[in-house]
């Protein structure tokens, strides 16, 4: 069985992103996949300074280090900011990847990005898919770019278009597909 993780890049109330987190992670559970939703604010990081590394890794980076290590798969919600990965996201990639555990060998990533316009985050996901294919890991070929945010969702959290629902099905068949625990 496939272990996977799912955070998102906000951590605002309300957040469209972590209800894109939410759903993925439902369809990964539905295609057999022993998933684990993390919330990045529970893993309090100060801004990547090597100062604070030298004195020593802060615990919270170590303790995502070793799960993603761990993982089969890492789905990662985030919004664009200024064309590029959230604040939050980059932070945590940038203690997480200070560690030599296999963190990004080891997981199929698939990406994901909500935004209030029309092209939905897709320039701020290739950024950060840019940067972890540089860090080693395997990132799918399909990336979940949805927009207006505002009518990306039901009630239920479920996609309102077809297209976007199909697209989420291809991503997570993608991330079965190569991760490499099986199903």
């Amino acid at each position: 069985m496939a272990r996977a993780l799912t955070l998102c890049g906000s951590i605002r109330k309300g957040s469209y992103n972590e209800i894109l987190r939410r759903h993925v992670s439902g369809k990964l559970v539905e295609a057999g996949a022993e998933v684990e939703d993390i919330d990045l604010g529970d893993y309090a990081l100060p801004i990547f300074n090597e100062d604070i590394e030298a004195e020593g890794m802060p615990a919270a980076a170590v303790a995502l280090a070793e799960k993603f290590a761990a993982a089969d798969i890492v789905f990662i919600a985030s919004p664009e900011y200024n064309s590029g990965a959230s604040p939050l996201i980059v932070n945590t990639i940038s203690w997480i990847s200070r560690q030599r555990l296999g963190q990004f060998r080891k997981p199929v990533f698939g990406l994901g990005a909500v935004s209030s316009g029309k092209y939905g985050a897709i320039v701020g996901i290739g950024h950060l898919r840019d940067s972890l294919l540089k860090l080693g890991a395997l990132v799918t070929p399909t990336l979940l770019g949805i927009g207006p945010a505002r009518d990306a969702f039901d009630e239920t959290g479920a996609p309102r278009e077809e297209a976007i629902a199909k697209k989420v099905d291809q991503q997570v068949r993608e991330l079965i597909h190569f991760s490499r625990g099986g199903i």
